[in-house]
């Protein structure tokens, strides 16, 4: 008789009074454990459809001492590069034998340790983390405690599948210089470890160009701290001609700053952003930008997890993919410049 689901939900000893089999073997069908015959699965199957019953996939690992769930940290689930990097994993993870527990940081503007320690909690046998920001120590020591696979910053000792941002960040800043700007400047984030390398990049490549930096953080990495920020550039005498912004969010940011002071993108002020979200490619917006692979990093990244639940004695894996500039209409030759 079928359990009443208003007082209990059904259980494997349910299912196997019903059709008249051990709830070991019942376990073993669940499980894809040899011995189990294939009208004798079906059979245990379709009664646990009649009954309501849901395998406990935690209580799962658990009898076979193996660890199956993937954890997926994500910094801002608004930004939609983030967005991306799911996609990616849920290509690359079985539908069947993998699942995916998802946990989003609480804050954009710092550390947020409680997202990680919920998928430790969750009992996960590995976790994908984009993107950390905190020091390299404590990534390494959260490796030693739950396997981990870091995506968009490399990390010594640690599975890392990551987009070279120093390249990026040149080629973007190359392309401001190629077009005649002079006064060229950086937008970034708050300063984390591991989550600097883009400004680094910008200034080394400026120096190199015998021109003086400019960099501003901006509070944290959204729209709305973007547009204070440029608010603050874009009000000097000496204001810069080119602005480079961390992402593709606080580009959106520096734009409304330059149309609120009546500037024109690109005439006045040459724009690039970085990640070349969705949104930079719409109609009036065309903004330039540089894609890192979000899909690509998600997709290799769930690989890389895959492969170190299977052999956990593998090599450290060092994933990385070259970015590429795409050019749209947000930059143009600086004002009496041919460019």
């Amino acid at each position: 008789m079928a359990p009443d689901p208003q007082h209990r939900p059904a259980t494997q000893s349910d299912v196997a009074r019903e059709v008249g089999v051990s709830r070991t073997l019942v376990s073993f069908a669940f499980r894809g454990a040899p011995g189990v015959s294939h009208e004798t699965k079906q059979a245990i199957f379709e009664a646990a459809k009649r009954l309501g019953y849901r395998p406990n996939a935690v209580a799962a690992d658990l009898a076979r001492k193996h660890r199956s769930a993937v954890g997926l940290y994500l910094l801002d689930i608004r930004n939609e590069i983030y967005a991306d990097v799911l996609s990616g994993v849920r290509t690359a993870l079985p539908q069947d034998s993998n699942r995916l527990i998802l946990s989003v940081s609480r804050s954009v503007d710092g550390v947020d340790p409680g997202a990680l320690e919920s998928l430790i909690e969750a009992r996960v046998g590995i976790i994908i983390a984009a993107t950390l920001l905190d020091s390299d120590e404590r990534v390494q020591e959260m490796a030693r405690i739950v396997p981990l696979v870091s995506v968009t910053r490399p990390v010594l000792g640690v599975d890392s599948v990551y987009s070279d941002d120093f390249a990026g960040a040149r080629a973007a800043t190359q392309h401001l210089l190629s077009l005649g700007h002079t006064r060229i400047a950086h937008l970034s984030g708050p300063v984390y470890d591991g989550h600097v390398v883009r400004r680094r990049s910008y200034e080394q490549t400026m120096r190199d160009a015998g021109l003086a930096p400019q960099t501003v953080a901006a509070e944290d990495f959204t729209p709305d701290a973007g547009q204070r920020a440029a608010a603050q550039m874009l009000s000097r005498s000496d204001r810069p001609t080119a602005i480079f912004t961390h992402n593709d969010q606080l580009a959106l940011g520096v734009r409304e700053a330059a149309y609120a002071r009546g500037l024109s993108i690109p005439d006045d002020l040459s724009l690039v952003g970085y990640d070349n979200s969705r949104t930079a490619h719409l109609h009036g917006i065309d903004l330039t930008s540089v894609d890192l692979h979000a899909v690509e990093l998600g997709r290799t990244a769930g690989t890389v997890a895959l492969e170190r639940l299977n052999n956990p004695d593998a090599p450290i894996a060092d994933e990385r993919f070259m970015p590429q500039l795409v050019v749209r209409n947000s930059t143009a030759p600086v004002r009496g410049t041919a460019g």
